[in-house]
């Protein structure tokens, strides 16, 4: 199947369904009944838990921990991860130009109009651990695990203030045993340009020749699309090198550190 002929393709899917699908009942009634149980989740929700309030600001006590509203604190806890203009400012921004990306780099035609996990089990799969797992998991931590200190604490520990964690962090060359910063430079460096080069590249040579999606996307429309999903990625490798093997930084240049 050639580029070309996925529109047609698409076409006759589409000539195979009814000329005119009404909203109401079908589509209508389940967002109403979806509506109700979420209405009824929250009331619950906000009578069984109380809101997370504090007495008022005095500027002569500094709360421990001091944490943002809760629709930052997915933020504050990748400064727990990254530097703090690579958690506050690139990864935000890569993730509003990865939104405004998604126009140009989408090149299937199925599921337009209508959608199934079927025809869309990349896209709906990548927006679905981004949201959930990148933005929404980064909250609840934040919200209900991080205690004095900004440390982290089990539902069933209580938050103790003298609690006192040994930073034992090392960074990736230290890791394996080199102590030179320029071999460890090097290092990281490498390692990064092998978690952005080699995935995407070893995708494109053995499914270009029987992937029609790829043929239409062409060269340059996955370069962008692998940048972004590789950086994607990078969060929860970050996240997991730092919390199970204490891994701060895979690269240390004296400009910037990842």
């Amino acid at each position: 199947m050639t580029a070309s002929s996925t529109p047609k393709a698409d076409a006759g899917d589409r000539a195979a369904l009814p000329a005119k699908v009404f909203a109401w009942p079908g589509l209508l009634r389940i967002e109403s009944l979806v509506a109700l149980a979420a209405i009824i989740i929250l009331c619950v929700w906000s009578i069984t838990i109380d809101a997370p309030l504090e007495e008022p600001a005095n500027p002569a006590i500094t709360p421990n921990p001091a944490k943002a509203p809760w629709y930052f604190l997915g933020l504050q806890e990748l400064l727990v991860y990254f530097d703090p203009w690579i958690a506050g400012v690139v990864i935000p921004g890569l993730c509003i130009v990865g939104l405004m990306a998604i126009p140009y780099l989408d090149v299937n035609l199925k599921g337009n109009g209508y959608y199934t996990f079927k025809r869309r089990a990349f896209a709906i799969s990548t927006f679905l651990f981004g949201f959930l797992g990148l933005w929404i998991i980064p909250i609840v931590i934040g919200v209900f695990f991080r205690g004095p200190g900004w440390n982290l604490f089990w539902p069933w520990e209580h938050w103790d203030i003298h609690k006192v964690v040994a930073q034992n962090n090392v960074n990736l060359g230290n890791l394996i045993g080199i102590k030179n910063y320029l071999a460890e430079a090097v290092l990281g460096i490498v390692f990064l340009s092998a978690w952005y080069v080699v995935p995407p590249l070893v995708l494109w040579r053995k499914k270009y020749a029987e992937s029609p999606t790829l043929k239409a996307m062409g060269l340059t429309r996955f370069v962008i699309t692998a940048f972004l999903f590789q950086s994607m990625m990078l969060v929860p490798l970050k996240i997991f090198a730092r919390l199970v093997l204490h891994v701060k930084y895979f690269l240390v240049l004296p400009w910037f550190n990842v």
